[in-house]
């Protein structure tokens, strides 16, 4: 799988052994390699496989710090069982430029799983990723990305087709609610991304928006770093935490699976002035922004059909016809005619 051995920290507390490596994905011109980082800690007693993935998308780049910081503690804090792995920086090409392509053929890395040898550079990439990963019949695999700067972490479960996937579904709702996040359900499927393409295949996977990309916002690398924890005590890899890591939460939305909403998008050109916040429970016709014009005349306003909670709100200010305001965990029942469920 891996190129070649760049250091080992040999066998660190209770026989766990670290290994770092190199996956060589491309050659260039001058005859300079681009490959992607690999990380194991690995126990001496058989257990769990556990994958970590970062920075699919190169200009979110707080996933890597987390793969860097949870690797870190288990030296203090050792695996009793099993393996945990990781590929921090999957994009290298994107990351180098802070893009959120692979920048060289202008592709979605996550659009583009489980990828093929012989295909397109982005499915290349992912070809590698993916046959990695799927070889070593993980018990989970955590997506780390990054969302709009205000915006609170959540743990994203994939539309997957019903009847012979169930038990599948059901184990990884389970292991999502123990990420400490609130859960959000995508309605609709979200094909080529490595999350959706792994359940294709059998194996549980969540993608974890830990917020605010092309910088390291050290709270968010904290809170995924508990989180990630949360997952190797449930799974029985390392010693629980007297009290497992919880997001503060509303107790309306404590627990509850959250649907996905982007909507109202703006119908006009102008400033947006948010009227909510990331974290806040809104009401069915309660307002979350207004567009307002050059000369502060207002244009419209913008309300919730649902009672939701927020998750997020766009990073800038300009408003324009179709844009994406607000990122919503709706919370009612109520269905929105015409309303579009999947993320941007």
């Amino acid at each position: 799988m891996v190129e070649r051995r760049v250091r080992s920290g040999g066998r660190g507390q209770k026989g766990v052994r670290f290994h770092y490596s190199f996956l060589k994905i491309l050659s260039g011109s001058d005859l300079s390699r681009h490959r992607l980082p690999y990380m194991e800690a690995s126990s001496l007693k058989p257990g769990p496989v556990v994958w970590l993935t970062a920075c699919g998308h190169g200009d979110e780049v707080g996933g890597i710090v987390v793969v860097q910081e949870v690797f870190r503690r288990l030296r203090k804090r050792p695996l009793s069982n099993g393996e945990l792995r990781a590929f921090p920086l999957m994009n290298p090409l994107g990351f180098e430029a802070a893009a959120r392509l692979v920048t060289i053929s202008q592709e979605d890395l996550n659009r583009s799983f489980p990828g093929t040898p012989n295909g397109t550079l982005a499915e290349r990439i992912a070809a590698k990723v993916f046959q990695s990963i799927v070889e070593t019949s993980p018990t989970i695999v955590l997506d780390l990305h990054n969302d709009w700067i205000r915006s609170i972490p959540y743990t994203v479960l994939d539309s997957v087709p019903q009847g012979p996937v169930s038990e599948l579904c059901r184990r990884t709702a389970t292991l999502a609610a123990a990420t400490g996040f609130p859960v959000v359900l995508e309605q609709e499927s979200i094909r080529a991304s490595l999350s959706h393409s792994l359940m294709q295949h059998g194996i549980p996977a969540l993608t974890v928006e830990l917020g605010e990309s092309y910088v390291v916002n050290e709270k968010n690398v904290e809170l995924g770093v508990r989180s990630v924890f949360n997952i190797l005590a449930e799974l029985g890899m390392i010693e629980p935490d007297d009290e497992p890591f919880g997001f503060p939460l509303p107790a309306e939305v404590m627990g509850k699976p959250l649907r996905y909403s982007n909507q109202p998008l703006s119908s006009t050109s102008g400033i947006l002035r948010f009227m909510t916040r990331p974290g806040a429970v809104v009401r069915a016709g309660q307002s979350l922004a207004k567009v307002v014009n050059a000369f502060g005349r207002h244009l419209e306003t913008l309300t919730t059909a649902h009672d939701a909670f927020v998750l997020g709100h766009t990073d800038s200010s300009v408003a324009y016809p179709g844009a994406p305001v607000v990122a919503l965990g709706v919370l009612s029942e109520k269905k929105v005619s015409g309303a579009s469920l999947t993320r941007p």
